[in-house]
């Protein structure tokens, strides 16, 4: 705990909180050099379960820092506030080396979120590079172009923080088609 201490300046690896110290394992627990000195409330809020996008605000700043232990938890914890803009513009930044890209992406915090499930109008579920079929007409917002009844959409993809859409090409142009109105086909 010295070292950890006196490499962080007793301060928070994440917030620079100087109050309630303690340390933090990044997952996996066997990788080496993989604890972080974290605060109470960032330890809490780590615990939780969930990601409160507006306690995070800070990984901006700690996601340079030099310890790579920081920087895997910093993009964890950015992947999984992708949806928010700054966070994605962060993310967008973060340089990670092969090494620790790879050890962040063992044990991403996300991995511990349930999954998300895109279900087509009849249940059936939904998988990127399916092909599915349109349930009814649709007008493109933004286009002259009318999806018609019955058209195959080949090679879907999964809209990542929307289970109702999904993406798929229809005459050359990618459109995002709601879930409600297809269905998939059959193998």
């Amino acid at each position: 705990m010295e070292l950890l201490l006196a490499r962080s300046g007793n301060r928070c690896e994440l917030c620079n909180a100087e109050n309630s110290l303690s340390v933090y394992t990044v997952p996996p627990a066997e990788h080496p050099n993989n604890q972080i000195v974290v605060c109470e409330s960032c330890l809490l809020e780590l615990n939780s379960g969930t990601t409160d996008p507006q306690y995070w605000r800070f990984l901006p700043d700690a996601m340079w820092s030099e310890v790579p232990a920081v920087q895997v938890l910093a993009w964890r914890l950015l992947t999984r506030l992708k949806n928010e803009t700054w966070a994605a513009d962060s993310l967008d930044m973060l340089y990670l080396d092969e090494n620790t890209l790879e050890w962040a992406k063992q044990a991403a915090i996300e991995d511990a979120a349930p999954a998300e499930v895109h279900k087509d109008s009849l249940g059936a579920v939904l998988e990127n590079g399916d092909t599915v079929v349109l349930t009814r007409s649709l007008d493109v917002k933004g286009s002259q172009l009318n999806a018609k009844m019955g058209t195959v959409v080949k090679n879907i993809r999964l809209v990542a923080d929307n289970t109702e859409q999904i993406e798929g090409k229809i005459d050359g142009q990618m459109i995002v088609i709601l879930t409600k109105y297809l269905r998939k086909q059959k193998s």
